[in-house]
């Protein structure tokens, strides 16, 4: 069954973050909204292109320390996954470790929940799929099975860069409330790296990031009535190399008015819409991020070029 706390408050959410955003001196767009099912298309697509590492790399390194992860997973174990999306990697830690008898995945797009839940439970026959439909980063009620058994949290995709850091470090602070004490926590983080690698990723040769990021207007049009006319904005990555991190923007080629929800926004020419943050870090930083939130370090895994990172904490 599907527990659905939140479904009559997120449509009226969506209008008002929205008209809240676009009024702000620095108009913006919380990134939560990219992935309607156009935007979680798109997103797949996005982590197959050749510029984009991380999604292959985190998948290698998932791979190799599984098996330390599966010898470390005792039996009956609940694997809770926030911002589940399709549950690719997932598979990875449900084939290593048949000790895994649960599993919890947590996202905002139902169409996602129900395909995990069928393609896992057809494929692992020793498992049950709970899924719950809601923003992990809200207040999310987990199944009353979570509060009996040892609890394994993943927190994939370095969806934590998309935080600012005391937002990162309150989030790992509500996970470790939400998995209980003695629980273990899997989270993938992007590594900092030269921008001649990075900001390729989020700016792709063949204009992917761009359709992603401008589907966050098709779908404003589509559910607030809104008047963006997408050949007058353009997709842009910017990347502070001092901050370690990468923005999105939505850029106006020219003066215009919009409307949404019945209501107007100027727009100056060159004036931006920032839909993302994407931060990147030294493994360092991570650590001591979630010490601050009361978790532990037990083990930290990079590939050889140091990309990406995968970290297991205790809490």
């Amino acid at each position: 069954s599907m527990l659905d706390l939140t479904a009559p408050k997120r449509a009226s959410s969506f209008e008002a973050d929205i008209l809240f955003g676009l009024s702000q001196p620095q108009k913006s767009i919380p990134c939560q909204y990219f992935y309607d099912a156009a935007g979680s298309r798109l997103f797949e697509q996005i982590t197959e292109l050749e510029e984009y590492y991380p999604t292959r790399t985190e998948i290698a390194i998932l791979r190799a320390c599984a098996p330390q992860l599966a010898a470390e997973t005792k039996d009956g174990t609940v694997l809770v996954e926030f911002g589940s999306g399709s549950s690719l990697k997932t598979e990875i830690l449900l084939s290593a470790c048949p000790a895994i008898r649960r599993y919890v995945p947590i996202d905002v797009s139902h169409t996602m929940l129900q395909s995990a839940k069928s393609r896992l439970e057809a494929k692992f026959s020793h498992l049950a799929v709970e899924p719950v439909f809601g923003d992990f980063a809200g207040s999310v009620l987990l199944p009353a099975a979570v509060q009996a058994a040892p609890v394994l949290g993943f927190f994939p995709g370095s969806t934590i860069g998309n935080f600012s850091r005391e937002a990162a470090v309150r989030l790992l602070a509500g996970f470790r409330g939400m998995l209980g004490a003695g629980s273990r926590l899997i989270l993938g983080a992007d590594l900092r790296k030269p921008a001649d690698i990075l900001i390729p990723a989020y700016n792709d040769a063949t204009g992917v990031t761009a359709a992603f990021n401008l589907n966050l207007l098709v779908r404003i049009n589509r559910e607030l009535g809104g008047s963006f006319d997408l050949g007058k904005f353009r997709h842009q990555a910017t990347y502070d190399a001092e901050a370690g991190r990468i923005d999105m923007w939505l850029v106006s080629t020219e003066g215009q008015a919009v409307s949404v929800a019945g209501r107007q926004f100027r727009f100056r020419a060159g004036e931006r819409i920032h839909t993302e943050i994407s931060q990147k870090y030294h493994v360092e930083d991570l650590q001591e991020m979630a010490r601050a939130a009361g978790w532990c370090t037990r083990a930290v895994w990079t590939d050889p070029r140091q990309l990406f990172s995968v970290h297991e904490f205790l809490s």
